[in-house]
């Protein structure tokens, strides 16, 4: 009885559909079929599915491809000493793990009987613990960019005869009487398991400074695509799913030549994405998708509250938008002012990681050493951990 009474009340048609109308309106028949909320519910298993494909084409393709590519899978690492004084000075540090001054470092070879050169060393071995390697990165690209890929041209094949792609007042003509397709269902079933494998995986993947935000961009985009499914907005939410994965294959694109250092390529792939991205995030998201469904939409069809939440959302995809053209900025800044060959994505934490090279990794906490001294104002030329004076 109380679980009747709460989905009674959850599905109030007066929430999730325009006034005057209620699910008995938009129940499939055998002529037209019509959104189901439940249906979303195949993406979940789906999306589990899709992390076992994920792994079985790494191992199978992706590593293999990339080795093929000259990427080699790094050496690993021996087995790190246990020190409990290093090891509590380094997670004290937390974030700014790689910032430690050469006065805290002799500190810590007082205490722990070490030169510096080999606190520094172990230091830069423990932040390389677990970090992915730059194959592991590679595959993982690979994966988002055959996903984003098939994602696109699934749209573009799906919706190119369809009359909203053409002229978006089509989203809300008759609305909510919008037939579902078999075509269009499996888009947003495709689309919907593909967001769930990668909020699945996102905290085994490389990590970035927007960790978070990605997170939120990715629950945010599941919640649209349910919120336009229930409210029977698929025509909207195919433009959306189709505008996003239009730009996604360029950055992974890009990712693929500099893992491969086919530099030259990359750099051409890296302009095609950023003015895909500025074309459609910046551009046609805001101007062309979020104007109607702000302004053109209440003129033909009265407003209700899942409809508000709706386009919250799309301001808060907006909004992702924007913050993350912050650091595409700045990498355009670093391509024009520096003129680097070599660019790296702003948004990971994982590039700043120094590996230790074969000879550093020799008997480095026996006693042998090569003999270099290390300068006082910073931590040897390869050293990951300097002082920030140096660079001011």
């Amino acid at each position: 009885m109380v679980v009747r009474q709460f989905l009674d009340w959850f599905w109030n048609p007066d929430v999730w559909l325009p006034p005057g109308f209620d699910w008995k309106d938009i129940v499939p028949t055998e002529e037209v079929k019509y959104a189901v909320p439940y249906d979303l519910l195949y993406a979940i298993p789906i999306g589990i599915g899709m992390v076992f494909v994920r792994y079985f084409l790494e191992r199978t393709l992706f590593y293999p491809l990339g080795h093929l590519l000259g990427i080699k899978e790094q050496k690993k690492l021996r087995i790190l000493p246990a020190n409990p004084t290093l090891e509590k000075a380094f997670t004290g540090k937390g974030k700014k793990a790689k910032l430690f001054t050469h006065k805290e470092l002799e500190e810590l070879g007082k205490k722990t009987d070490l030169q510096v050169r080999q606190v520094e060393r172990w230091m830069r071995r423990r932040a390389a613990q677990g970090k992915p390697t730059t194959l592991a990165k590679f595959s993982e690209s690979c994966w988002r960019f055959l996903c984003y890929l098939i994602s696109f041209l699934i749209g573009v094949y799906v919706l190119w005869d369809k009359p909203w792609l053409w002229d978006i007042l089509h989203c809300w003509y008759d609305y909510p009487h919008h037939s579902v397709t078999t075509d269009i269902w499996w888009y947003y079933v495709y689309g919907s398991s593909f967001y769930w494998s990668l909020l699945i995986t996102l905290a085994y993947d490389a990590k970035r400074k927007d960790f978070w935000e990605m997170s939120l961009h990715h629950v945010a985009t599941l919640c649209l695509l349910a919120f336009s499914w229930t409210c029977n907005l698929t025509r909207v939410g195919t433009l959306v799913l189709l505008l996003h994965d239009f730009v996604e294959p360029w950055l992974e694109g890009s990712k693929l030549c500099k893992y491969s250092k086919h530099n030259g390529i990359g750099d051409v792939v890296s302009i095609m994405f950023i003015l895909a991205w500025i074309a459609t995030r910046i551009t046609l998201f805001p101007m062309h998708i979020i104007n109607s469904t702000l302004f053109e939409a209440p003129k033909i069809i009265p407003m209700f509250s899942a409809y508000y939440i709706f386009n919250g959302m799309l301001i808060l995809l907006f909004c992702l938008h924007v913050f993350w053209t912050y650091f595409i900025a700045i990498y355009v800044y670093n391509a024009l002012s520096m003129n680097a060959t070599e660019l790296k994505d702003t948004r990971s934490s994982s590039e700043y990681v120094t590996e230790p090279s074969e000879e550093e990794e020799g008997s480095e906490f026996d006693g042998k050493h090569s003999g270099r001294s290390t300068p006082k104002g910073g931590i040897t030329r390869r050293g990951l951990f300097y002082e920030k004076k140096q660079f001011t």
